[in-house]
């Protein structure tokens, strides 16, 4: 069981990145999805949620209007499309996998990270 997030980067103020989370071994089909985020030296921060048809998604405030999330169950994936991005975003970019977006008791599985760094 594992899940891999991949698409991070260097890319300037301003620019474009779209991060994948593949799922091996499990059937991302019946989970939600989060990615969360760490940037150097802060704790961890919840980005973003979306259902396990895709037919809801939740953003925080910080990233809102500028990161859309979308799944494709076919291909066991699920994407962050990251525009507009700006220097505080730069941090390691995690993606797991949870009962639903409503749920606190924690996601069930955890990928590894992809480090996503915004500079000029």
């Amino acid at each position: 069981v594992q899940l891999q997030a991949s698409g991070g980067g260097l890319v300037q103020p301003g620019g474009s990145l779209r991060l994948s989370c593949v799922a091996s071994g499990f059937t991302l089909d019946y989970y939600a999805i989060r990615w969360f985020r760490q940037a150097p030296g802060k704790g961890r921060e919840g980005v973003s949620c979306i259902t396990s048809m895709g037919d809801s998604n939740v953003y925080a405030d910080s990233v809102k209007g500028r990161l859309t999330i979308s799944r494709d169950n076919a291909k066991n994936t699920v994407y962050l499309q990251m525009n507009s991005l700006k220097p505080e975003d730069t941090a390691v970019y995690y993606c797991a996998a949870d009962l639903a977006c409503s749920s606190d008791s924690g996601p069930v599985y955890w990928g590894q990270g992809t480090l996503v760094t915004v500079s000029s």
